[in-house]
């Protein structure tokens, strides 16, 4: 008679942090990430560490980490796909029951983990970070993210938290509706709330960076600010049709007086009132055609339905099967 497939012991946790140039810090984040996994749940865990298309010693450290911990799980991307995308790939790697997830400058606290088990263990599918303080970072990017959550809740039909990154610590059940999600847009922490199951704010306090340079400066910031809006609200798009309605009716107005002045027999302005009405209606006229680019160009790459990213390869030591 034969016998049946041997099953696999998975872990009961994941700890997903996606690197990008970040040599100076990996170190301190494998230390301090393992004690904090073993304080939560013992040697029951694995670190899926993705390498992002790094150009300084983040692969070639992250293929020693696998070598000496069999824990130690490696995704090397084939290149650059970014933060959102990079996450992703670990999601689609990582085996344990639950998922915790964290940025590799350490800015985010690993050592927190074991009170954020505690609050997933009171029946809640998510407990996601949520930052009382920002030390390290500018007043600037303090106050235009501040601004932003709350500009973004007041767009979508979705009530996404507001100081929050991707810290959290989630259920596989969460992680297995990300997964299936085929957008390549992704904004991660919206689609979290989006998912919807029992969710819990845990607040704290944000580190300053550990070392190295942030990966987020201003362009990549607004970029992905436009990746969050036009991902979870069509809001831009009925903005644009009113401000046509709203040139649209300028105009009609102003035909009136312009008739009525000809009837008159006042003199009409020349080229200077011309000129400023065709540069307000030109302007008009390409703001609505470049919020409707944006969302026709996202369709556009969607629908070629390439894979959101592409895995050179995966560093893992096999666990032996049960007998």
């Amino acid at each position: 008679m034969s016998r049946p497939p041997a099953t696999r012991t998975m872990p009961s946790l994941s700890a997903i942090v996606p690197c990008y140039n970040e040599e100076s810090v990996l170190n301190e984040l494998r230390n301090r990430l393992i004690t904090a996994c073993q304080e939560a749940v013992g040697n029951d865990y694995e670190l899926v560490l993705i390498d992002d298309g790094s150009s300084d010693r983040t692969r070639e450290i992250l293929r020693q980490f696998q070598t000496e911990d069999p824990r130690i799980t490696v995704v090397l991307l084939s290149r650059n796909h970014g933060h959102q995308l990079a996450l992703s790939a670990g999601l689609s790697v990582a085996r344990g029951e639950r998922l915790f997830v964290l940025d590799a400058d350490l800015q985010d606290p690993p050592e927190l983990l074991t009170e954020m088990m505690a609050r997933m263990d009171e029946g809640y599918d998510v407990v996601y970070g949520t930052r009382r303080s920002r030390t390290g970072e500018s007043a600037f990017k303090i106050r235009t993210a501040h601004l932003f959550y709350r500009l973004l809740n007041r767009m979508v039909d979705i009530e996404i938290p507001s100081d929050t990154g991707d810290f959290r610590l989630m259920s596989r059940r969460v992680a297995d509706v990300l997964l299936a999600m085929p957008e390549r847009y992704r904004f991660v922490r919206g689609m979290v709330s989006w998912a919807g199951f029992p969710q819990t704010p845990f607040f704290y306090d944000r580190d300053a960076r550990f070392a190295g340079e942030t990966k987020y400066p201003f362009r990549r910031m607004v970029l992905f600010a436009v990746d969050a809006v036009t991902s979870f609200s069509i809001l831009p798009l009925r903005l644009a049709t009113a401000l046509g309605f709203f040139s649209a009716a300028f105009g009609f107005l102003f035909s009136f007086w312009v008739l009525g002045a000809w009837l008159l027999g006042a003199t009409i302005a020349g080229w200077t009132s011309i000129a400023l009405l065709m540069l307000l209606l030109g302007g008009t006229q390409l703001i609505v055609m470049g919020i409707l680019g944006e969302y026709v160009g996202r369709t556009y790459i969607e629908a070629k339905r390439r894979p959101l990213f592409v895995v050179e390869q995966v560093l893992r030591t096999e666990t032996p099967a049960d007998d």
